[in-house]
């Protein structure tokens, strides 16, 4: 039997990525997202507006996103409650998140030259790909008030590294997945493909509460709910069909 619930977040699972990015001064910028995937050789990102790596990749057009294994979760939470933004955000504070200019330093991560674009990749990240803007997109525009709170960021990918013990073999440009274990977060919890937990998550130090806004949000919208469909023996009814 299904029941209905309204979560805070969903959180169903996806990679872990660490996005570097250029600031103002010429340093580079590091933070974790899990709103992330890729069509083809673009990849999008889905971030809050208010946040530096946002602000930096539409200013520059550049950004590298690495991907850490499920061996890193310690760089991941060295990331995670901070920002690069030097006044937080309100939406931060109430988090717990904090300023830190020197992402590099709290998170352990290496900066690694680039080939193509001028962020940094981190060099311990066992994939690092280097991407260049396509183009944003505001997300809830349907929602009064709510209109670029987050951001659907398409990057083209120009460059991608990857360690040569993640290559399948006999092929030059495959990736073997029997051996590339990437980071999974589900819930604001860190897992890998066995299904076991990596160690603990400052991110999941957060309660989902805290996220309730943007479902809020949507929440207010009308629903046509009025002609639900309907059941006969667990499967719908051939008018629904």
């Amino acid at each position: 039997m299904h029941s209905t619930i309204n979560p805070a977040i969903l959180y169903w699972g996806t990679p872990v990525a660490i996005v570097s990015s250029e600031n103002e001064d010429g340093t580079f910028n590091l933070a974790p997202t899990t709103s992330v995937f890729w069509l083809g050789h673009r990849c999008v990102l889905g971030l809050a507006a208010e946040s530096k790596t946002p602000q930096n990749i539409l200013r520059t057009g550049q950004c590298v996103v690495n991907l850490p294994d499920d061996t890193q979760t310690g760089a991941v939470n060295g990331l995670a409650k901070t920002t690069g933004t030097e006044t937080v955000p309100p939406g931060k504070i109430s988090r717990g998140y904090t300023f830190v200019h020197d992402k590099w330093a709290s998170s352990g991560l290496t900066p690694q030259a680039s080939q193509v674009v001028r962020p940094s990749r981190a060099r311990e990240c066992p994939v690092q790909m280097e991407c260049e803007l396509a183009t944003a997109h505001e997300m809830w525009t349907d929602v009064p008030g709510m209109a670029g709170v987050i951001l659907s960021i398409e990057l083209r990918v120009v460059r991608i590294h990857v360690l040569d013990g993640l290559r399948m073999d006999g092929y030059e440009n495959r990736v073997d997945p029997d051996k590339w274990r990437p980071l999974i977060m589900s819930f604001q919890e860190f897992y890998g493909l066995d299904g076991g937990k990596k160690g603990p998550s400052r991110l999941g130090e957060i309660g989902e509460e805290e996220y309730r806004m943007l479902a809020a949000a949507d929440a207010k919208q009308p629903v046509d709910d009025k002609h639900p469909v309907e059941e006969v023996d667990g499967k719908a009814g051939p008018e629904h069909v």
